[in-house]
């Protein structure tokens, strides 16, 4: 339960995330994601991280619960700055990292795959940002590293999901499988990886980093700055009480 993670003789690192029911991770989880994949980086040992989970989806983002039952925002900035670890870690990882989605990725779920080297998916798998159905904003800067830009901006507007097949055509999954092969599929990607110069795959993961054609950890911040104007302004608390009660959400404001 929670994230764990293991290496095998080969130099590939599975990180696991494991958090029923629909993998939604506290701001804990959060910190501890970004702590088990940047450590992994730093092993000698380590050529390559798959992360995957368990369970029915790869990962639902921010426990709107535990938001909702803390007082202040203590809660709030816990889980934007977790997530902002986390994806840093990911992109940061000095191996390669592959996703291997399965079920639905959403929320900070597409933040960790936005930022990650390859995406292998389940033929299950779904991809949306259902923020602004949360009163929130984030990780559009990661979605728009898998979708167009016209379909990213009309995904955020409408809270709508990409199929695994799409991001295919798109060109960023790597590969569609059934569900039950995912996890082999993602550990042959590995293993291809893990019998190369470990030299000189840390050193082309630093350069792609490199040539990036913009900052991923500077946007997300600057999206996040709208989700923190939303809080003051009262809407965002207005959102998450209403998907923790389970009503509809008044949208006058």
């Amino acid at each position: 339960m929670g994230i764990t993670s293991n290496v095998d003789e080969r130099g590939i690192a599975e990180v696991v995330m494991d958090n029923p029911p629909v993998n939604a991770l506290n701001v804990a989880g959060w910190f501890d994601l970004a702590r088990v994949v940047r450590s992994l980086g730093e092993q000698a040992d380590v050529r390559v991280v798959v992360l995957r989970a368990e369970g029915k989806g790869f990962n639902a983002g921010v426990d709107i619960k535990e938001m909702q039952a803390t007082e202040g925002y203590t809660a709030l900035i816990g889980a934007n700055r977790g997530c902002y670890e986390a994806f840093a870690a990911v992109y940061e990882c000095k191996v390669p990292v592959i996703a291997a989605v399965n079920g639905f990725c959403v929320g900070g779920g597409i933040g960790l795959i936005g930022n990650a080297d390859v995406i292998v998916a389940a033929d299950d798998a779904t991809f949306g940002l259902p923020e602004v159905d949360r009163g929130a904003l984030g990780a559009a800067t990661h979605l728009s590293r898998l979708v167009p830009q016209h379909k990213m901006r009309a995904m955020v507007y409408t809270s709508a999901t990409a199929t695994a097949q799409e991001l295919h055509a798109f060109g960023s999954v790597l590969e569609v499988v059934p569900q039950a092969d995912l996890r082999a599929a993602a550990l042959r990607v590995a293993e291809q990886i893990a019998a190369k110069s470990p030299t000189v795959i840390r050193a082309a993961k630093e350069s792609l980093n490199g040539i990036d054609l913009w900052d991923v950890k500077r946007s997300y911040r600057f999206e996040q700055g709208f989700t923190f104007e939303l809080n003051l302004s009262g809407v965002a608390d207005e959102h998450r009480d209403a998907f923790v009660a389970k009503r509809d959400t008044d949208v006058s404001q």
